[in-house]
């Protein structure tokens, strides 16, 4: 398989699978149920979706602050309003080749704000990290309160609890054995991996070596509670989900989280995963895949409209550069 097609299929599989999970989604519902879902999207209050999607912009000045404290120790000082417009014409790409938004972003302060491509592009890997760190660590709160749920789902399967463990020790010697491994690599593919590996951790590192370290950390915790917030107000859009407690609100936020990074800004999938979590805690299918859906498409208008603008708007803002 020559390299041409290999890239041609990086940009449209995911686009394909999210194009068939739709089609997938249509055909397992019945037409009393595909009624009942466009009437709960139809019948939803709408008050909520706008307050999601002003707490949504809100976590994404909050990134464009934050990335400017990246960007001081290396000698540059963007606009914050070219900083949000970057990350939304970054946004707005990935939705059509996934991680081209990074290049984008990175692309955008080179041509506006004159920061050394290489340099942006090594803090937006490094926000990349950080923001991995902070969906693990709400996975692992999720899982923490989903303790009694996790178990009985188990028993209903029967999951043998002991498997588990041994899969994961034999993963977790598997990495360790692969850390070795690139430690020692003086060539080839593995020194490759080595040094982008340890560039990742350098990047991580550097978050420490900077002067105004807790107000980063502030940021980042501000765009994963607002992240969070966004999803929590949404149920309140829709009178079956108005209840849901945090647990199950943090599940499907992370299900949503996973299903976003696995098809092109979570097409198809995300309304899936979502709603096969909300089924758990005894919400209708109808309701589950309304609220997905009313999630996923305003956020996703959100991205289109503010990407698009700022696509138009960067170059008219910097015309004196």
């Amino acid at each position: 398989m020559n390299k041409k097609l290999i890239n041609i299929l990086k940009k449209t599989l995911p686009l394909l699978i999210g194009v068939f999970l739709i089609w997938y989604s249509y055909q397992n519902t019945t037409p009393q149920e595909r009624t009942s879902i466009f009437n709960a999207v139809q019948n939803a209050n709408y008050f909520w979706v706008f307050i999601s999607l002003l707490l949504g912009f809100l976590s994404h000045l909050s990134r464009a602050f934050r990335w400017n404290l990246l960007l001081e120790p290396l000698g540059y000082q963007p606009k914050i309003t070219n900083n949000i417009m970057a990350i939304f014409v970054g946004y707005l790409a990935n939705l059509g080749v996934p991680r081209s938004g990074e290049v984008l972003r990175a692309s955008s302060l080179t041509t506006y704000e004159k920061v050394p491509f290489q340099k942006s592009f090594g803090t937006i890997i490094a926000e990349r990290v950080i923001d991995v760190i902070m969906l693990l660590l709400v996975v692992l709160i999720t899982a923490i309160l989903q303790t009694e749920i996790i178990a009985n789902y188990f028993a209903e399967k029967n999951i043998n609890y002991l498997k588990l463990i041994v899969i994961a020790s034999v993963l977790i010697v598997g990495g360790l054995v692969f850390l070795l491994l690139i430690k020692k690599a003086k060539s080839g593919f593995l020194l490759k991996v080595k040094n982008f590996v340890f560039e990742l951790l350098e990047g991580v590192l550097s978050i420490f070596k900077m002067k105004k370290k807790w107000l980063f950390l502030f940021y980042t915790l501000c765009i994963w509670i607002l992240y969070i917030a966004m999803f929590w107000v949404i149920k309140f859009s829709i009178p079956e989900t108005a209840s849901l407690p945090v647990n199950a609100i943090l599940a499907s936020f992370v299900a949503g989280a996973f299903a976003m990074s696995a098809t092109n800004g979570g097409i198809g999938l995300y309304p899936i995963a979502v709603s096969k979590i909300l089924l758990i805690y005894g919400i209708s299918k109808a309701s589950g895949d309304a609220f997905g859906w009313i999630m996923w498409t305003a956020q996703t208008i959100m991205v289109v409209f503010f990407g698009a603008l700022s696509f138009l708007l960067l170059p008219i803002y910097n015309r004196n550069k």
